[in-house]
């Protein structure tokens, strides 16, 4: 138990998120701190009769003034790093065993606000996303060193986040030594991935067990990937035996790496690219005069698109996005075919986007038959008490005959 730390004193009722597991406390919530308590720091959090509630770091900078980490008096040193990311790492055993790729601590997820890690085979990617957790970044590493001797460990923190801590972007080889792209593996099929400049951290880790729901539809189908980023839902479709993937990505760079991939995975006959804007190829594909129809070609379609909105303020504007998008694709959908759709949008909840969804198909005369719903991959964890947690939503559709 470590000696008294600074207090965090919150004001009388808003004691309950804490409580129930939510680690944020906002300035809004706080009735007292502690004189020259310095940013970064480790406190004690209390309910304004002086209860304690958990153990947090600090940041007067931040919107999110103390980030909780435990509700237990704990000294956050690297011993007790080491005990939460063996316990984040039990849990990928638990639910992915033999996966070589996954995201080993998704901060909030694995009660680490401000921390992320991925693992890519041999090689690590690390995010730092707080003050707090940007401060004890070496015992972190030292950490992340003993648990899976590495051969690389990568910073990527050039994320926006950062900038509402007070902190700078930030990339690079931290340990050991990377030089270009790596080839890994998921699902036993290869992908090469820049983790020094390429997008994010490399791969979209969290639809990895949805790439293999969805390629169960894919023998014999003709297949079109809409956002296809480099080909994580198309590859797995062409190595389930489709006739054919056509992916549609409007990044040429990205659309380059789909094609590379196909090639590494002896697919690049199968698979096609074209280099577009989704709506706009879609739109140029489903637009007709009074005295023409749209002939649907294909079997199977996935919509993967990016987050339509980081506010509240645009989720209006998202759900047109999402119903356009929708009715563009039922046009092109064959009767009995599957309709694999995702949205990775925090703000709009699974209701939103089913409603977007429905509204597209009585704007079609379409009648959905609901196979599957789909969330995020486990070394994603949601925890229900931390909505945010939960942005990954997703739903496979029959068009009914």
């Amino acid at each position: 138990m470590p000696g008294k730390l600074p207090e965090v004193v919150l004001k009388k009722g808003e004691e309950a998120r804490i409580v129930a597991g939510h680690p944020w406390v906002f300035e809004g919530a706080i009735a007292k701190v502690e004189a020259g308590l310095q940013d970064g720091a480790a406190v004690f959090v209390k309910d304004h009769r002086g209860r304690f509630l958990g153990t947090g770091l600090y940041n007067s900078k931040s919107k999110i003034i103390v980030r909780v980490l435990s509700h237990e008096r704990e000294e956050i040193d690297e011993a007790f790093f080491e005990r939460k990311i063996k316990a984040a790492l039990a849990v990928r055993h638990r639910y992915m065993p033999g996966a070589m790729c996954y995201r080993v601590v998704n901060s909030e997820g694995d009660f680490l606000s401000g921390l992320i890690v991925d693992k890519y085979g041999d090689v690590l990617v690390v995010q730092f996303t707080s003050l707090g957790m940007d401060q004890r970044r070496e015992m972190i590493l030292n950490v992340l060193k003993r648990l899976f001797s590495p051969r690389a460990i990568v910073e990527r923190s050039d994320v926006t986040a950062r900038k509402f801590e007070n902190l700078p972007e930030r990339a690079g080889v931290l340990y050991g030594q990377l030089f270009g792209p790596l080839v890994v593996e998921i699902n036993n099929i290869k992908f090469e991935v820049d983790l020094i400049t390429g997008h994010k951290t490399g791969l979209y880790l969290d639809q990895q067990l949805n790439y293999l729901e969805v390629a169960r539809y894919a023998s014999g189908a003709n297949v079109l990937d809409c956002f296809s980023f480099v080909g994580g839902f198309a590859l797995h479709c062409a190595k389930a035996g489709a006739a054919s993937v056509l992916m549609v990505e409007q990044r040429e760079e990205a659309a380059n790496a789909a094609m590379q991939n196909a090639k590494l995975n002896g697919v690049e006959n199968v698979c096609s690219v074209a280099v577009a804007n989704v709506f706009d190829w879609l739109r140029d594909r489903t637009s007709t005069d009074a005295h023409s129809t749209v002939l649907p070609g294909f079997d199977l379609i996935i919509l993967d698109p990016p987050s339509f909105t980081r506010t509240r303020e645009r989720v209006i504007n998202a759900l047109r996005g999402y119903k356009e998008i929708h009715i563009r694709a039922l046009k092109l959908l064959k009767p009995g075919g599957i309709l694999a759709t995702f949205c990775c949008s925090h703000h709009v909840d699974r209701q939103m986007f089913l409603d977007a969804i429905l509204a597209a198909a009585y704007d079609t005369r379409c009648i959905l038959r609901r196979v599957a719903m789909l969330s995020q991959a486990p070394d994603h964890p949601v925890i229900p008490m931390i909505p945010e947690t939960e942005y990954l939503k997703g739903f496979i559709f029959e068009l009914a005959r």
